[in-house]
């Protein structure tokens, strides 16, 4: 597992830097003389490069050296956020989170199918939620700890102490990581099967919808809290959701090893997510236990993904980063739809409350396209085939 913390240094640098920029654009809407919702096309942008890369790349590179491919995103990656610091105006600073996200996106499902290389078959759940979780790790410290650096200094400092943790990523995986076994690169006629492949459909819209919900909603937790509670503690809310986002992360992948039966854990996992979106209406003023339904909701959308890419894995082992990518790249799509379904919800006059109504329909939808799938699984298991 030691092999599999060098991948999660970098995986840390890129949740570092997905969410840093909502914690500093104040500062680089002074600099550019934009307003914050222009600032905002940042995430967008990185977020949409992301999205389109994953896959695209990980099917143009499939069967190439992993090390070298790794090594190689995460210096584009590093380097581009150098140039975002430098950025002389605002059309450069946006060019630049789209490199930073074809980085991102290169890097993260590969890092991720390359874990699983690097572990006994037994331990493949532990390594793909160690590695999702230094994603995690950065996501809950990004944002405060930019917001506190961009007040202290410059926002600029913030972004550059995420290029010296890509490089320090790059560095040890150059020193310190063995060669990944490589897999034959699959056909194109594979490749299209496996697209086509109604278990991988459902999979990545199971991904799709609960990231709608989870993440969409996270975007606009500061102003739905300003409505829901007078409290001005806003800062430990985002904390209690960062927290258990990273125990989540972290812990899922053990449970993954230990139960084996992961469409069960999964199925636990979203109905216990949408419980706990329901309980933030009714339980944020409570005293003491307002912050427990954002630290289980944080814990459940990040460990709904380990899960995923363990199910898809099984479906295809040969071609495993190819739909890693693919459920990742429908992960940040699932974010960037859930933001801006909120913003058209603020927009309409509807109030912050149907941002939690619209989320629990997307998890409920989620929980059963889910549902759905295990039919197959149990018809298969009544058959007497064996189930992959």
């Amino acid at each position: 597992m030691k092999k599999v913390i060098l991948l999660s240094i970098g995986m840390f640098a890129l949740g570092f830097d997905a969410y840093i920029i909502a914690g500093i654009i104040p500062g680089i809407s002074d600099t550019y003389h934009k307003s914050a919702s222009q600032v905002g096309q940042a995430v967008s942008v990185f977020t949409l490069f992301y999205a389109v890369s994953a896959p695209l790349f990980s099917s143009l590179l499939a069967g190439r050296p992993i090390k070298k491919v790794l090594l190689c995103s995460m210096l584009v990656f590093g380097v581009a956020n150098g140039v975002t610091a430098l950025a002389s105006n605002f059309s450069i600073f946006l060019l630049s989170r789209a490199i930073a996200g074809v980085g991102a996106g290169l890097f993260s499902p590969l890092a991720i199918a390359g874990s699983t290389q690097l572990v006994p078959s037994e331990k493949k759940g532990r390594a793909i939620g160690l590695t999702i979780g230094g994603m995690s790790m950065g996501t809950v410290l990004g944002v405060p700890l930019g917001l506190y650096i961009s007040n202290l200094f410059d926002w600029k400092l913030a972004i550059w102490f995420v290029v010296i943790l890509s490089f320090i990523a790059a560095l040890t995986i150059y020193k310190f990581l063995p060669e990944v076994p490589v897999s034959a690169p699959p056909t194109m006629k594979e490749r299209l099967l496996m697209l086509l492949d109604k278990r991988v459909t459902i999979t990545v819209l199971i991904t799709f919808f609960a990231s709608v919900a989870s993440l969409g909603l996270y975007t606009y937790l500061a102003p739905l809290l300003q409505d829901l509670t007078s409290s001005s503690e806003l800062t430990v809310y985002l904390w209690a959701w960062g927290v258990g986002g990273l125990f989540g992360s972290l812990s899922i992948g053990y449970l993954i090893d230990h139960f084996k039966k992961t469409k069960s854990l999964l199925t636990i996992i979203l109905i216990t997510l949408i419980l706990s979106i329901i309980c933030i209406p009714i339980m944020v003023n409570l005293p003491i236990v307002k912050y427990l339904p954002f630290f289980i909701w944080g814990a459940m959308g990040w460990a709904a993904q380990a899960p995923q890419q363990h199910i898809l894995l099984s479906y295809h082992p040969k071609q495993g980063s190819t739909a890693v990518a693919l459920n990742s790249s429908v992960n940040y799509l699932g974010s960037a739809v859930g933001a801006t379904q909120g913003g058209l919800v603020l927009a309409m006059g509807m109030g912050t409350i149907s941002l939690i109504y619209f989320a629990i329909i997307s998890t409920g939808i989620s929980l059963s396209l889910h549902f759905y799938s295990m039919r197959g699984m149990y018809r298969v298991r009544k058959s007497g085939r064996s189930l992959k």
